[in-house]
């Protein structure tokens, strides 16, 4: 039992470490080093928020989508600050 919204959260991540394990972690096993896992892991990251097609949202990448959703919302908050 948790807060309101941390059972989204938990499958939120499920999903992710599914999503991982499943694109990086099984195929390019056997692992020879906890480094090479480490590298593995922060170039997938990196694809991942950077450079992956995100369908949902208009085929962009996330990081694309928050610098998007940010620029429009200090808009939005300028633009009432100008309005007072």
């Amino acid at each position: 039992v948790g807060s309101v919204g941390s059972s989204y959260d938990n499958a939120l991540a499920e999903s992710i470490n599914g999503l991982y394990k499943t694109e990086l972690i099984k195929p390019r096993g056997p692992w020879r080093t906890l480094d090479t896992v480490e590298i593995a892991t922060a170039e997938w990251v990196d694809w991942f928020n950077h450079r992956r097609l995100y369908e949902y949202c208009g085929d962009i990448p996330p990081a694309d989508l928050e610098i998007a959703y940010y620029a429009q919302t200090r808009a939005q908050q300028e633009l009432e600050l100008s309005n007072h």
